[in-house]
């Protein structure tokens, strides 16, 4: 098994489909449509879909009388989700950012932004779309990890929080965005009616490598002096001889725009 530090980032589409179909991934997403009550005939919209993932199942609740809209800004990513959705009519796929939604003013029955609002400049913002967007009563599916949780348990115990320090601190935009989710919702003007949480686990070292960026995130944490190499390295290559463990929390909020 190979101890080398990663240094580049992973396909986006490659690793977001990854993501979407181990078991954490398929769990939780399905408790989420669930959730949403998508039924026949709705508007759904799926912000941030990037590659897909989530719209055939969306386009499967809302039948061939409804609409499916999926909104990205990454070109690759658009390609990826016209190619998984060809066959679907009910999916319309349209390029947009987040800030600025290319959709009619309450239209929408049914939103979903899954583990976007820690990458963007204003989640309130987004929210304020997302709320100018659904139609009084519709029912929004939000959801974000919270990077305070990693944990990898390692003998270097140090290292493994350090690693979880730097996460929060320059990996991710809003790294604590789960926990706020409610929060904004409810500043957003929307009524909160379910909060649950989701903890992925991870036993397996390679896909955790790949799905946390253990390698490329460590290398990146020495580079920028927060963690010593030869430690690093060492805590790295520790790891990769297992049993291994890790985990963190993500979050999921179903909220309602009021009726009026």
């Amino acid at each position: 098994m190979s101890t080398t530090l990663g240094v580049s980032r992973p396909d986006q589409a490659a690793y977001m489909l990854r993501a979407a179909a181990d078991d954490a991934g398929r769990a939780y997403k399905r408790e989420l449509i669930d959730l949403l009550d998508v039924r026949p005939g709705q508007t759904a919209l799926d912000v941030g879909c990037g590659p897909g993932t989530d719209l055939p199942a969306l386009a499967e609740r809302v039948g061939p009388s409804g609409t499916v809209i999926g909104v990205d800004r990454d070109p690759a990513m658009l390609a990826e989700a016209r190619l998984r959705t060809g066959a679907l009519p009910a999916v319309e796929i349209r390029e947009g950012d987040v800030h600025a939604l290319p959709v009619e003013p309450g239209t929408v029955d049914r939103a979903k932004i899954d583990r976007v609002l820690m990458h963007v400049a204003e989640p309130a913002d987004v929210l304020a779309q997302l709320h100018l967007a659904t139609r009084p009563g519709a029912l929004i599916g939000l959801v974000g990890p919270d990077w305070d949780t990693l944990v990898v348990d390692a003998e270097d115990l140090d290292t493994s929080r350090a690693f979880t320090r730097y996460t929060t601190s320059e990996l991710v935009r809003n790294a604590t965005m789960g926990r706020s989710l409610a929060r904004l919702a409810a500043g957003a003007g929307f009524t909160v009616e379910t909060v649950f949480a989701t903890t992925p686990v991870f036993r397996d070292f390679q896909d955790a490598d790949h799905t946390l960026g253990l390698g490329r995130n460590v290398q990146r944490a020495i580079k920028d002096g927060r963690i010593d190499a030869t430690r690093g390295h060492r805590w790295f290559a520790a790891l990769s001889e297992g049993p291994f463990f890790a985990s963190f929390t993500l979050i999921s909020v179903i909220c309602r725009r009021c009726e009026r």
